[in-house]
This record gives structure tokens, sequence and C-alpha cells, in this order.
């Protein structure tokens, strides 16, 4: 079963890793230390439970308490405060009708978990509430906008059919639309994303139309934590288009043109050190023997691994390498 997602907002490192160690079978576990970092932090996350923990935090810090249940992105997410009996008045008092629950400090961190899951039993956070939500706005929006079942597009509205030329029922995937040098980068960040704990990921691609390449931000977001891979997907043009005057494919001439003008600044990217680092790499050296056969310090020898990485919009070394490999952009 997949595990829920706790936001812990302390300040106590004791009580944090005590919390995070009787949750670990249910939970996994942010822990932010202010209310401040917390609110973006859960934006962006939706968690299903987010704690605050009154006693290191103070009455003060807790001023803004009201965002976290202001939002309709986060009123499916249960807020809980954790104090001590002592201060019980005062935390009724104040808080009681902010949050969705305040338990007390009884000794046990045992006790605040299982007083969690009791109250979640209740009430599944975010079963159907993306999916309702999604689906009642799919075709009235302006931008294009798709879903995706992993790399597959299983739906699409009015604008995408309209931008992207599509008429019947045409079975097409992400990469469909996306061009060469960039296939890999997306692949990699929607993995990523799907696999992470966050609700949303951005990333700048160049999309392949019917007689244009458009550079464009894309953004995917879950559309609920239970529908495993199923993803939305809004694409926002920059404005910044490149017409194709021949065929569209890979035998335009404009086409090719804009793949080898691409290979061709990467390759001339790297340096003549990145190119000494990454053929060792390849050999199987390690960072201390790289260091040791080009004189130079192991801190620097991970500047240029960053580098390269970036360079070839990779996510590791080991991508880089393949695609370096690939595009004969070294030589071993």
């Amino acid at each position: 079963m997949e595990k829920k997602l706790l936001l812990l907002i302390t300040k106590n490192q004791d009580f944090s890793e005590s919390v995070q160690t009787e949750a670990i079978n249910d939970f996994d576990t942010t822990i932010v230390g202010s209310v401040h970092a917390g609110y973006p932090l859960a934006l962006n996350m939706l968690p299903d439970v987010i704690l605050i923990d009154y006693s290191s935090l103070g009455l003060e810090s807790l001023k803004n308490l009201e965002k976290f249940k202001s939002t309709h992105f986060l009123n499916k997410s249960f807020l809980f405060l954790f104090g001590d009996q002592e201060n019980k008045k005062s935390l009724d008092k104040n808080f009681k009708e902010l949050v969705d629950g305040i338990i007390y400090d009884k000794g046990s961190y045992y006790q605040i978990i299982e007083e969690i899951e009791e109250r979640i039993q209740l009430k599944r956070c975010l079963t159907n509430y993306w999916k309702d939500s999604f689906m009642g706005l799919f075709n009235l929006l302006d931008h294009p906008v798709i879903l995706l079942q992993d790399e597959k597009i299983v739906a699409m509205n009015d604008s995408f059919k309209n931008d992207f030329f599509i008429t019947g029922r045409q079975q097409i995937r992400l990469s469909d639309l996306v061009v060469e040098k960039n296939k890999l980068k997306v692949k990699e960040t929607l993995k990523k994303f799907v696999k992470g704990k966050h609700m949303k990921a951005t990333t700048k691609t160049t999309l392949l139309m019917k007689e244009k390449l458009r550079e464009a931000k894309i953004t995917f977001s879950k559309l609920d934590k239970s529908l495993c891979g199923q993803l939305i997907m809004m694409i926002n043009f920059t404005g910044n288009d490149f017409p194709l005057k021949a065929e569209v494919g890979t035998s335009s001439p404009e086409t090719e043109t804009y793949f080898s003008k691409n290979h061709i600044t990467e390759e001339q990217a790297f340096t003549k050190r990145e190119k000494e680092i990454i053929s060792l790499l390849c050999k199987g050296y390690k960072t201390k023997e790289i260091s040791e056969a080009l004189c130079i310090s192991a801190k620097t020898i991970e500047k240029h691994r960053a580098n390269i990485v970036r360079r070839t919009h990779s996510g590791t070394i080991l991508e880089s390498i393949i695609y370096a490999l690939n595009h004969k952009m070294i030589e071993i």
C-alpha cells in the first residue's frame, strides 16, 4: 500500500526523529523548521497530513495558521496541532476552529501517530478530489491540456486538438510531440516526478507541431496520488516559433539543420578538460584516480562532472556518458 505524506513542522530535533520513526511504516515524512517555510512546501507537496509542533514553535509563529485551510489546495489535507496539556485551554481557544484536531502530549509518540491514523480512516484525504476538479474544467481551458497514463496520452482537450491538428482517435505518446534532442530530458523529468512526493513539476522543451517547432513550458501535475502514473500536462507556448517550410519530419531540411546546429553547439561546449574527464570515466576511473592522472583536485573534478551533466541535459553522469558516446562527442 502506498504511504501517505506527512509534513512535520517543528524545531525540536528529538521530536521530529521520534515521530518519523513511529510513522515510518505508514508515512513518508518531510520535516521543516517553521510555519513560514512549511506553507509553500505544503502547497507543492499537498501532504495527507500536516502536523505542527506548537511546543517548539510558540504562539507568535502560528499567527498565519489560518492560511493552511483557507486555500482549496490544502483543504483536503488534515491539519493537526501538537501541544502540551498545560496549554490546553489557550490552544483550544485560539486554534480549535483553524485545525482538524489538537493532539496533546501523552508521553507517547506512538499515540500521536495512532490518533492521526484514526482520523484519517474516517475520511481519505484526496480520493477523487483532483480527478473531479480536473474533468470539470478540462475542456474549458484555453491552454492545450492532456491527460497522461505514464507516457501515453489518454485524453486531450479541444485546445490541444486544435493546436496540434489532431483529428479522429489518433494514438499519441508524449514523446511524439518532442524533438529528438529533448526526448531524454522530458522522459527523465516525467520519471522523477512520478516517483517523487511533489504534486507539480515544470520543464522547458521544444514541441513538434504540424508545420513548426515551438518552444513551450510544460507543467505536469498528479491527478490524484492514489492513481498511479496518471498525470495532467499543461502546455504554455513561449512565443518563440521556428517555421518549417518543407515536409515535416526527419526528412525536413530545416529540421535536420535544427538538430545538427544543436548537436554541434553541444559538442563544442565540452572543454578539453571535460573531454579528458569523461573519457577517463568511460574507462572506469574513480574520482581519486582521475585526480591523480590529471593532477587536479577532487573538488574541481566534481565541478566538471556537474557541467558535463548539464551540457548533455542528463540526470546522471552515466546518462551523460551514454549521450556522449552515442553522439560521437568523445573518442575512446
